[in-house]
């Protein structure tokens, strides 16, 4: 069993993923990709409760990004009822494992109702405390700085703060991820090998794991594998090995 291989006290305190491959994933099979991107949750369901049984605090999951915004209407809409039926279905699941939910990314570009009901699930969810799981919505990492970097300039101008104060706790506070710590692992599915503008300053010393794995595929086991991947690795942090033992 890799579960037993995995060292419970030694994980990464914050994963993100990138979930990749749904539409692939329907190709493959002849199916349209409604299809894949349905599949795709029971992923997440399995990937969230195998999180929280690990342990892991805080699991980030990439599911909607700036760019998705430029596919084809019929797709953003399916996408989008996807997202509203899976916070409807899936309220039961976060509160049976204690699990609060968190987004990030432009929210207001998103629909009314799912802008309501993913409020709603997380005011509901708001004192669980076993585990974080922030969804990334309309989330790019680009925008996400200059949004920061705006804010953080007007106080700027109006002496709320100084500019010799800013380092890198003053652009944490500003950023959609100000709650969070910096991601410690990141996987990518499908066997892309890109990181596709997320969390482009929270991913900056974090471990890098891809799969060729289609995500509507990505199993426990495969969650497993990447964890035990990172366990195996020294995280120097600049430092040299001898520095760090």
């Amino acid at each position: 069993m890799l579960e037993e291989q995995i060292n419970k006290h030694n994980l990464p305190n914050h994963l993100a993923i990138i979930m990749d491959g749904n539409g692939r994933w329907a190709k493959q099979k002849g199916l349209i990709r409604a299809i894949g991107h349905e599949n795709g949750t029971k992923s997440v369901r399995q990937t969230v409760e195998s999180c929280a049984k690990l342990g892991i605090k805080n699991l980030t999951l990439y599911a909607f990004s700036t760019e998705n915004w430029n596919r084809p209407k019929i797709e953003v809409d399916l996408l989008m009822n996807l997202l509203i039926k899976s916070l409807k279905s899936e309220l039961k699941t976060l509160q049976e494992n204690e699990i609060k939910l968190n987004s990030i990314g432009n929210l207001a570009l998103l629909p009314k109702s799912a802008q309501k009901e993913l409020l709603e699930v997380i005011n509901k969810t708001k004192d669980n405390q076993r585990m974080t799981l922030t969804l990334a919505l309309s989330y790019g990492a680009r925008e996400e700085l200059i949004s920061a970097i705006k804010t953080i300039s007007d106080k700027v101008k109006n002496n709320i703060i100084s500019s010799e104060s800013i380092d890198e706790t003053i652009i944490n506070q500003h950023l959609y991820t100000h709650n969070l710590p910096d991601v410690d692992l990141l996987i990518r599915t499908s066997g892309e090998h890109r990181i596709s503008n997320f969390l482009l300053w929270q991913i900056a010393y974090a471990e890098l794991y891809f799969t060729d794995v289609l995500w509507p595929d990505f199993t426990e086991e495969n969650l497993y594998e990447a964890i035990i991947s990172y366990q195996k690795r020294e995280r120097r942090f600049g430092k040299t090995s001898e520095q760090i033992k």
